[in-house]
């Protein structure tokens, strides 16, 4: 689901994408769009990756993507590899971009003024997807550059779509807040469950059920959030009942120092942190 643009409607602009980089968020991509090429767009597909994994492999031998081949300037290079490996890649990146190439990159930490600088095209998207993508549940916020038009973001929003749910165009400045709300959040949610668990042992219960008890829990209330038009807080309401257990636990978790303000905290920690990358990344 994509917020503010159709399915697919950037297809006139999508004809030949480079993936360079097929770790986990990039072979996620590849993934939905060997699915049905012409769904997104993409007339041809070339995907740059030294270690291709097994998906990947087997789309090359069936021909449904070219694997490593000569560089050529496309219409649109995603940018999957590590941000660090980024300075020392840019000038081999060169070969695949033009003046009109489209830059779709989701690496963290490097902005968008560093990709135009680096590789010349100033049309610019800057994304970051989270791990549910690779089972494309995910959740992706993107930027776009002020070369940009509409036809470019509907364009970005198509090539994501394949991850899950996508938020955009959103501005450069809030790439940050993204990173800490759903680039991180799935690591808030993993902790939830483990404390969960320890929780449960503690009161009682043996480590494999407390275990059990504590995953499914989760990936049950996830499922409702899914499932129902109702906002979190209303679904919480609806399971507490006045003087019951639930609301002694929230009592807990919702007063001073709980939860809301731990995970502000954590938020604001995770942002400071994500501008501290960016600028340490400007300096390479």
């Amino acid at each position: 689901m994509t917020a503010g643009y159709p399915p697919n409607a950037g297809q006139a602009l999508l004809k030949h994408a480079v993936l360079v980089g097929a770790g986990r968020m990039g072979s996620a991509m590849a993934r939905g769009w060997i699915a049905d090429l012409g769904a997104a767009g993409l007339a041809k597909l070339s995907v740059v990756e030294p270690h291709p994994g097994d998906d990947v492999s087997q789309a090359a031998a069936t021909k449904l993507i070219d694997l490593n081949p000569a560089p050529q300037v496309a219409d649109i290079v995603v940018l999957a590899v590590k941000p660090q490996g980024f300075a020392g890649a840019a000038d081999t990146l060169k070969a695949w971009v033009g003046p009109d190439t489209l830059v779709v990159s989701i690496m963290a930490g490097v902005t968008i003024d560093r990709i135009i600088g680096a590789l010349g095209s100033k049309k610019v998207a800057r994304a970051m997807p989270n791990t549910p993508g690779a089972i494309g549940m995910g959740a992706t916020g993107f930027a776009l550059s002020e070369a940009c038009g509409e036809a470019e973001a509907a364009a970005t929003a198509g090539l994501l779509e394949p991850l899950g749910f996508v938020a955009g165009p959103l501005k450069e400045a809030q790439m940050d807040a993204v990173t800490a709300v759903s680039g991180s959040g799935p690591a808030y949610v993993f902790l939830l469950v483990e404390s969960l668990a320890a929780a449960g042992k503690s009161a009682g219960l043996d480590e494999a059920t407390a275990n059990a008890l504590a995953r499914e829990t989760i990936i049950g209330a996830g499922a409702l959030l899914g499932e129902f038009a109702e906002s979190p807080a209303e679904l919480r309401k609806q399971v507490t009942s006045p003087g019951g257990t639930t609301a002694a636990a929230l009592d807990v978790l919702m007063t001073g120092g709980g939860m809301p303000d731990l995970m502000r905290k954590a938020v604001d920690a995770a942002v400071r942190r994500g501008a501290e990358l960016a600028r340490e990344a400007e300096k390479k």
